[in-house]
C-alpha cells in the first residue's frame, strides 16, 4: 500500500529494549531519592500479598492437629494470633500501596513535565533544516501520543511488572519451601506461558512501533491539510485530500489492528493455560496426596528428612498456582505497554538526540558608550549603541563598534551537497545604505539573508560583519543584531502589546506604541475592540493580513536592531497602506543597514543598490537610474510590468 509521499514501512522492527535503560536513567536522574522509595512500597505490598499462601498452610496445619486431638482452646491460642499478625501486615500494606500510589503519581506527572520541557528545550536549539526536512504535525505528536506512551509506562506498567515480579518471586520461593514436585509442574505450565508470551507479545510488540510512526504520519498530514484549507476548498482538492487521508489512515488502521490483535489474543491464551494448569495441579496433587508419596521440599530439607504431601500443602498450592500464572498473566499483559513506550521513546529520543544547531562564536554583543576620543566602553544598561566583545587568546578584549557594514565575498551555497544554488555572490552593504535584492521567484534573494543571519552556514566564500567573520559571532547575538520582517506574518496568543514585545522582552508600553506608530499600525490597533489589549488568537486571525503585517513591522521596530532585513514586508497590503507604511519604514530605515526583497518595485526604487539576482547569480547592481540606463535585465522587469512576476 502506497500513500502520498510515504514510503512502504517495511517488515515490521524489532523494539529497542536499549531505550528502556535510557528512560530508567533519566527517571532515577528526576527522582534519585523518590524512586527508590516508591520501589521499596512497591515490594513491600507485593511481598505481604504472598504471605497468607504461608500462613494457610500453617491455620490448616493447626486445625488437622485440633482434629486430630480435639483440643480447640489449644489450636485457637495459636491460630488467632497468626490471624491477627496477617491483618497488621494488610493494614501496613493498605498504607504502603497508598503511598506508591500517591508518589507513583507525582513522579510519573512530574516526569512528563520534565521530558516536556527537555524536549522543547532542544527544539530550541535545532537548526532550521530539521523543521524544513519534517512535518510539523509529526513533531507535535511527540508532545503528545509519544508522551503519553511513556506516562503509561510509568504510571502502570514498570509498577506492576516489579509488583508481579516479586510476588512471583516470592511464591516460588514458598513453593520451592513445601514441595519440588509440585514446583516443578507449575514450572513447566509456565515455561509454555513464557513461549506464548514471547511469540505472541512479540508480534505485538514490532507491530506498536509501526503504530507510533504511522501516527505520526498521520498527524502530519492533519496538520498541514488544516493549514491549507482555503487552498484545498479554492482548488476543489477535498476529495483527492480525503483520498491521501484514507490512504494514511488505512496504513495507521493496519498496523494499529495488527499490534492490537496479537495483544487482546495474548491474556486470554496465558489465561487459560493458567487455568489448564490450575486444575492440573489440583488433580496431580490429590493423586499425591491419597498415595502417599514422598516429599521433597526445602522443609523437609531443613527438617533432614522426608516427608509426605499433605492436605495443608495442596491446598496453599492450588491458591499460589492460581496466584503464581495470574500474575505471570498480568506481566505479560504490560508486554503491550512497555511496546507502545518504548516506541514512543525512540521517537522521542531520535528527537533529543538530533544534531544541535553548531554555534562555535566567541564575539558577542555588548551596549556600549563611545567617548570623544573614540574610546569604546562596555556599558550595563542600554545606550543605543553596540559594540562587538571580542575576547582574545592572550585574555585581552577589544570592542569594535556596530555600524552595519556587511560583506559577502564570494559565497557559495546549498541546501544539499549535491545541488548548489548560490554561487560566487559578492556584494557590499555599507552602513546606513539600503540594499534591494530583486529577481525571480527562487533567484536566491531569500537565501542571502537566511545566509546572513545564519540560519544555514555557506559552503565556500565568506561573510564579514564589521569586518568580523560571522563564524566567530555567537549566533544569538549575531540575530540580536538584526531585525527581521518576513512576507509570512506569525503572531503568537496573546494581547497586542505582547506581540510587539515579543521584539524587546524589556520595552515598555509607551516604546511598543511608539513603535506601532512608527510602522503606521497604532491607527488600526485603537479601534479595535480593547486596543492594544485586543486579544490575538489563532495567528492573529481575527485580523487582516496588511494588519497582521503591520504589527510584525511594528515588532520588529521596537527592537529598534542595527541592521534591518525586510523579506517582502509590504506585499501583503495594499497600495493606499503601504504609502503610510513607507513613511514609517523610511524612519525605520533611517541610519541602518537596510536589506529588502522585494517583488513590488515601487518598494526598492529609492534602494541605495539594487542586485538583480538570476539562478542563484547577481546579474546586475547599481542604483536604479543607473540599471535604467543599462537597459538590462532590471530594465525589462521595471518597464514590462510594475509587478516583477
Amino acid at each position: 500500500m502506497s500513500g502520498p509521499g510515504r514510503k512502504p514501512m517495511g517488515p515490521p522492527r524489532k523494539i529497542n529494549f536499549g531505550m528502556l535503560k535510557r528512560v530508567l536513567k533519566m527517571l532515577y536522574s528526576y527522582y534519585p531519592v523518590l524512586l527508590p522509595l516508591t520501589a521499596f512500597c512497591i515490594i513491600f505490598s507485593a511481598a505481604t500479598s504472598a504471605v497468607p499462601a504461608i500462613f494457610q498452610q500453617q491455620v490448616i496445619a493447626d486445625i488437622q492437629i485440633w482434629y486430630t486431638t480435639g483440643d480447640w482452646e489449644g489450636a485457637s491460642k495459636v491460630i488467632i494470633p497468626k490471624i491477627l499478625i496477617l491483618v497488621g501486615l494488610y493494614a501496613v500494606s493498605i498504607v504502603s500501596v497508598t503511598l506508591y500510589t500517591q508518589l507513583m503519581a507525582y513522579i510519573t506527572q512530574g516526569f512528563l513535565n520534565k521530558m516536556r520541557c527537555a524536549m522543547f528545550d532542544k527544539m530550541q536549539d535545532l537548526p532550521i533544516k530539521y523543521f524544513d526536512t519534517r512535518k510539523h504535525g509529526d513533531i507535535m505528536s511527540h508532545y503528545t501520543n509519544d508522551i503519553d506512551t511513556l506516562r503509561q509506562l510509568v504510571s502502570q506498567a514498570l509498577p506492576s511488572v516489579l509488583q508481579t515480579s516479586v510476588i512471583v518471586v516470592c511464591v516460588l520461593g514458598i513453593m520451592l519451601y513445601y514441595s519440588f514436585w509440585m514446583t516443578l509442574l507449575v514450572l513447566l505450565g509456565v515455561v509454555l506461558m513464557f513461549t506464548v508470551s514471547k511469540n505472541v507479545g512479540g508480534g505485538s510488540a514490532k507491530y506498536f512501533m509501526r503504530q507510533q510512526a504511522a501516527m505520526g504520519k498521520t498527524e502530519g498530514y492533519i496538520q498541514e491539510m488544516m493549514n491549507g484549507q482555503k487552498v484545498v476548498k479554492v482548488f476543489c482538492h477535498e476529495e483527492k485530500c480525503q483520498e491521501d487521508f484514507d490512504t494514511i489512515n488505512e496504513q495507521l488502521f493496519e498496523d494499529s489492528f495488527k499490534a492490537h490483535a496479537f495483544a487482546n489474543c495474548l491474556g486470554p491464551i496465558v489465561m487459560n493455560i493458567g487455568n489448564i494448569l490450575y486444575v492440573i495441579i489440583a488433580t496431580v496433587g490429590g493423586v499425591l496426596l491419597l498415595s502417599n508419596v514422598p516429599n521433597l521440599g526445602i522443609s523437609t530439607l531443613i527438617a533432614g528428612g522426608f516427608g509426605v504431601i499433605t492436605i495443608d500443602i495442596v491446598i496453599p498450592f492450588l491458591n499460589m498456582t492460581k496466584q503464581f500464572t495470574s500474575n505471570i498473566n498480568q506481566f505479560s499483559q504490560q508486554i503491550n505497554s512497555i511496546a507502545m513506550a518504548l516506541a514512543g521513546a525512540e521517537r522521542i529520543f531520535s528527537l533529543m538526540d538530533s544534531e544541535k544547531e553548531e554555534d562555535k562564536g566567541y564575539v558577542t554583543l555588548v551596549d556600549c558608550t563611545v567617548d570623544e576620543a573614540g574610546n569604546i566602553t562596555e556599558s550595563d544598561h542600554h545606550t543605543g549603541m553596540w559594540a562587538w566583545k571580542h575576547p582574545h587568546s592572550d585574555g585581552t578584549l577589544t570592542y569594535t563598534r556596530l555600524k552595519g557594514h556587511v560583506v559577502l565575498d564570494d559565497v557559495d551555497f546549498g541546501y544539499t551537497e549535491e545541488k548548489t544554488v548560490l554561487h560566487n555572490i559578492t556584494l557590499y552593504a555599507e552602513p546606513g545604505q539600503k540594499v534591494a535584492f530583486v529577481g525571480a521567484t527562487g533567484a536566491g534573494k531569500t537565501t542571502i539573508t537566511n545566509l546572513i543571519n545564519r540560519f544555514y552556514d555557506i559552503a565556500d566564500g565568506k561573510i564579514r560583519y564589521d569586518g568580523i567573520n560571522i563564524n566567530k559571532i555567537k549566533k544569538s547575538d549575531l540575530r540580536r543584531s538584526l531585525g527581521l520582517v518576513l512576507q509570512e506574518t506569525n503572531l503568537f496568543t496573546g494581547t497586542v502589546m505582547d506581540n510587539i514585545r515579543y521584539g524587546n522582552l524589556g520595552a515598555s508600553d509607551e516604546e511598543c506604541i511608539n513603535a506601532a506608530k512608527l510602522a503606521g499600525a497604532d491607527d488600526f490597533i485603537t479601534r479595535l475592540p480593547d486596543g492594544y489589549n485586543t486579544l490575538l488568537t489563532g495567528n492573529g486571525s481575527n485580523l487582516s493580513q496588511g494588519q497582521r503585517q503591520l504589527i510584525s513591522i511594528a515588532r520588529a521596530a521596537v527592537a529598534d536592531p542595527p541592521v534591518m532585513i525586510l523579506d517582502e514586508a509590504t506585499s501583503s497590503i495594499d497600495t493606499r497602506t503601504e504609502a503610510i507604511v513607507q513613511k514609517g519604514m523610511d524612519a525605520l530605515m533611517k541610519g541602518r543597514t537596510v536589506f529588502v526583497i522585494a517583488h513590488r518595485l515601487s518598494t526598492v526604487k529609492n534602494s541605495d543598490v539594487i542586485m538583480v539576482l538570476e539562478a542563484g547569480r547577481i546579474i546586475e547592481r547599481g542604483s536604479h537610474d543607473s540599471l535604467i540606463a543599462e537597459k538590462g535585465k532590471y530594465y525589462q522587469l521595471y518597464t514590462g510590468a510594475f509587478e516583477l512576476e
